[in-house]
């Protein structure tokens, strides 16, 4: 065994142990390398210069945990793994203490192998060149569940989780890490998402906050989609807040970020991967007192065929707003419709995160509380649905 493949060996064995680097930091580096390609795209040595220097750093990370926690049992792992017979352990511990610290594979490179990301699918969301799309005009939704109308459809779109929600009676409430192992109820439809943090470049985000304030008289009261499968009601008892269509270049942007990590969020929901037929796009402000009651995003025939939601979070700084937490909730049918059980999982606004769940969950926004009921103080999300 050469030096090489004993350093590759370890690496290898270091990046597969959570305990050294968790999913979510692994998750959390590649959208970092995503976002340094995405803003220095023209500039290879800017780069190159950047992605070095965030692998230097992890990597000397990742050295302390793996002596800290492993040890000598690293070479037993990958003697282990290898096959080849115990009696060489001093040779190779011999040729790794040529190095000062073993030095994993850089973790924010695109990485091969089947832990890899997959790579975006040309034909799973297609650009979408468009005009924007007025709302059309609609009867009164009825029921708590209305969900929202179909705005601007056109064909062809520091840490992930996947977040089971705590069964702990009434209204428990739990941080996105956290879950407990239950048995499921065939009749119950359990709440879960995918986290992402830090989802676009900085320079991506400060330009998304720029073209949202510079048109807010373009924002208009939110809809609903009535049961008789029409959009274009307006029912503050239900829903308030105000919308923008026209995401002007932000919408593809937000798609191509989509398309690459659609297959592991999928694969994370336990989605089966989908040709995306539609896609749904909008901007949402919620200033003061604004609210959305619990409902489901598929639960009129026009929009069934929506299969997922995300909801991608960003404001103004310094941030001036409290609440409008999204909850996602386990449910059960009644009727014709899902109500809660109690307990749900609550995601509190945070800059440049987004989230997918299915579109057949019960989710609700708490209300928001912005003191000073300037348009720039809002939470912002920019929301769509993937339709299969």
């Amino acid at each position: 065994m050469t030096a090489k493949q004993i350093l590759d060996s370890f690496s290898e064995t270091l990046m597969r142990d959570e305990r050294i680097l968790c999913p979510q930091e692994r998750e959390l580096l590649m959208s970092l390398l995503q976002n340094s390609r995405a803003v220095s795209s023209s500039d290879p040595q800017t780069q190159s210069a950047v992605t070095a220097a965030i692998a230097r750093s992890v990597g000397e990370t990742v050295a302390q945990r793996a002596f800290a926690l492993l040890g000598g049992s690293i070479v037993e792992q990958i003697l282990a793994r290898s096959g080849m017979p115990a009696g060489i352990e001093e040779t190779m511990l011999a040729a790794t203490a040529q190095s000062h610290a073993p030095q994993p594979p850089n973790p924010i490179s695109p990485p091969s192998g089947p832990t890899a990301p997959q790579p975006p699918n040309p034909a799973s969301i297609p650009p979408t060149p468009r005009a924007p799309q007025p709302p059309n005009p609609a009867s009164p939704p009825s029921g708590p569940t209305a969900p929202q109308p179909p705005n601007a459809l056109h064909p062809q779109h520091d840490r992930p989780l996947s977040v089971p929600v705590q069964r702990v009676g009434e209204q428990s409430q739990l941080n996105s890490g956290s879950s407990v192992g239950v048995l499921d109820s065939p009749e119950i439809v359990r709440a879960q998402c995918v986290v992402l943090d830090e989802f676009l470049a900085p320079q991506e985000l400060e330009e998304l906050v720029s073209y949202t304030l510079q048109r807010e008289a373009q924002f208009h009261s939110s809809e609903l989609v009535s049961p008789s499968g029409e959009p274009g009601v307006v029912d503050y008892d239900h829903r308030r807040s105000r919308v923008l269509m026209d995401l002007g270049k932000h919408e593809e942007v937000i798609l191509d970020r989509i398309r690459g990590v659609l297959p592991r969020v999928l694969d994370q929901l336990g989605i089966e991967q989908f040709p995306v037929t539609d896609v749904e796009t909008q901007i949402t402000a919620s200033n003061d007192g604004d609210f959305f009651r619990a409902h489901c995003d598929d639960s009129e025939e026009i929009i069934a065929s929506r299969l997922v939601t995300f909801v991608y979070f960003f404001h103004n700084e310094p941030r001036q707003f409290e609440g409008g937490e999204l909850r996602l909730h386990d449910s059960h049918g009644k009727g014709q419709r899902q109500v809660s059980t109690g307990s749900y999982q609550a995601i509190a606004p945070r800059q440049n995160q987004i989230v997918f769940f299915p579109c057949a969950l019960l989710h609700e926004i708490t209300p928001v509380a912005c003191h000073s009921k300037a348009f720039a103080d809002s939470r912002f999300t920019l929301n769509g649905w993937l339709h299969k």
